[in-house]
């Protein structure tokens, strides 16, 4: 379902009656979306009667034990067999409140997902000890009072539109304004509106407004704080001061990790801070490791090496399961949780939690994000796993050798896709290609930029090696194999040359 007040009531009242809900992005399609229902074992799935051509589309590859209930437009309900039209189900529901389940503050909540190295989206386990404790560390940690209004343009689907910003009106009374989706035209026009003195922000969310064209709005309103993360440095201080915002509160943490941080005191370019002079207080690392494979390095005793102020390193927290603060609850995939979990960091016989982050911590205790490692990257504030889009791309080009990684682009957040694609006969197709990515995967997923070559090198376990293919990029002028490029418009790959290489790299070419 897309986001609406209507999302928070569903699962906040089937979470009162015992029921433990999967969030499903609301952007997954096909393949990824029967994934999604499956590894939950749901039970029932209940879908936005925006999204019944989704639900068309798997609702054969579904357990026919499955039920399907749909809120909204009764026509589109009709439009599916076996669908029962569930608001009308709640009309003739009693109004006496049920029994309070047998849950305790450790028991699951819901399930969020997210992209991983496995491949197809990860179920991450959200006990309700983790939303109070991410709800009520940013409360306190940032200083918000019941009488902030939040404006929430994310993703209800996504811990911080859900969590962070819902779990401010329903553990501390705040109001919050939801947004369907986000509007970089009407943003500051919402705020002034519902008097909003607290925006919610993904780092491409700063840069898209930076974009619009000045107008009055922009100043006329009452927001005191923008809370979110991704926010680069080299924006920083020009989001603050065009739109008069006096404090940035961003934050580090992924929707399971247990070693978030935040910046506390508006430090330029910090994501969060940890004390160096008590370390010991909130157990975090920076450990060192080798950033191409993301080993990591020990020392002669076998325990990870702590980094020194500068130097870049992998965040790691200790898991004490008895310590909700310290607590990994991990993924319904227990082979996803291992890949996670590291033994003897900190001591002989402890784990800790791998973030697959590199950041950099100073002099002081203030911590910077480095950049996005492993097999995922971010692109359109979400995260792309590179093992699913390959998985796609190369069933869409009967199962060619595809290799995708993010690369660079000025003037954007996070990486852009590309993929480097094995075409021997040079017979790739790339009208039906584009249409049928488009049918397969969300936006943010489908590569931006594409490179036809005649192989890839494997290693001996037939891993494809990116490193080389990630440096190289998509600059004409050092690959020599056919590149070219998506035109988000027409969604049309287009030739990529020296001049559109340069028009891109100029802000010219919008991508």
């Amino acid at each position: 379902m897309e986001s609406c007040n209507q999302y928070v009531g569903l699962w906040l009242g089937l979470a009162k009656i015992g029921v433990e809900v999967a969030l499903l992005n609301s952007n997954v399609r096909q393949e990824s979306l029967v994934h999604c229902v499956r590894i939950s074992h749901a039970k029932a799935v209940i879908f936005g009667s925006e999204l019944a051509e989704a639900l068309k589309e798997v609702q054969p590859a579904l357990e026919k034990s499955i039920g399907l209930f749909c809120s909204g437009d009764r026509q589109a309900a009709n439009s599916l067999p076996g669908v029962v039209d569930l608001d009308s189900q709640v009309e003739k529901a009693q109004r006496q409140p049920p029994n309070p389940p047998d849950k305790g503050f450790l028991d699951k909540l819901f399930y969020i997902y997210t992209s991983g190295t496995t491949g197809l989206p990860k179920a991450a386990i959200i006990v309700h000890s983790r939303y109070f404790r991410m709800a009520t560390l940013v409360y306190g940690g940032f200083h918000m009072t019941p009488d902030d209004v939040v404006y929430d343009s994310l993703p209800l689907y996504h811990a911080a539109g859900n969590i962070v910003g819902v779990g401010q009106c329903l553990l501390h009374g705040m109001t919050v304004v939801i947004r369907r989706k986000f509007s970089a035209s009407h943003f500051w026009d919402d705020c002034v509106k519902y008097n909003c003195t607290v925006v919610q922000y993904i780092g491409e969310i700063c840069r898209y407004l930076l974009n619009q064209p000045s107008k009055e709005v922009e100043r006329q309103h009452r927001v005191r704080m923008a809370l979110g993360n991704g926010l680069r440095a080299s924006i920083w201080k020009e989001f603050s001061e065009r739109f008069g915002i006096p404090q940035i509160a961003e934050f580090y943490g992924s929707t399971e990790c247990n070693c978030s941080v935040g910046n506390f005191d508006n430090k330029l370019g910090a994501c969060g801070f940890n004390s160096r002079i008590f370390p010991h207080v909130y157990p975090i690392k920076l450990v060192r490791v080798n950033e191409d494979t993301m080993e990591l390095i020990r020392g002669p005793d076998g325990l990870c090496m702590r980094c020194e102020p500068g130097e870049p390193g992998q965040l790691v927290g200790r898991i004490v399961q008895s310590d909700p603060l310290q607590r990994f609850d991990g993924y319904l995939n227990c082979e996803a949780n291992n890949k996670k979990i590291a033994r003897d960091v900190f001591t002989k016989g402890d784990s800790a939690y791998l973030s697959g982050d590199v950041l950099v911590m100073d002099e002081l205790g203030y911590l910077y994000f480095r950049d996005r490692t492993g097999d995922t990257f971010r692109w359109k504030g979400e995260n792309v796993s590179t093992t699913e889009v390959e998985g796609t791309l190369s069933r869409l080009l009967s199962m060619a050798d595809v290799v995708v990684y993010g690369v660079a682009v000025p003037g954007t957040e996070g990486k852009a896709g590309m993929a480097a694609v094995v075409d021997k006969e040079h017979s790739c197709d790339l009208e039906n290609f584009a249409a049928e990515m488009k049918k397969s995967l969300p936006a943010y997923a489908r590569p931006v930029f594409l490179r036809l070559l005649k192989e890839v090198h494997q290693t001996s376990t037939f891993k494809f090696q990116k490193v080389d293919l990630r440096k190289e990029g998509y600059d004409p002028t050092v690959v020599k194999d056919k590149l070219f490029y998506l035109d988000p418009r027409e969604c049309r790959y287009k030739p990529l040359d020296e001049d559109t290489f340069r028009k891109i790299q100029s802000g010219q070419i919008k991508l």
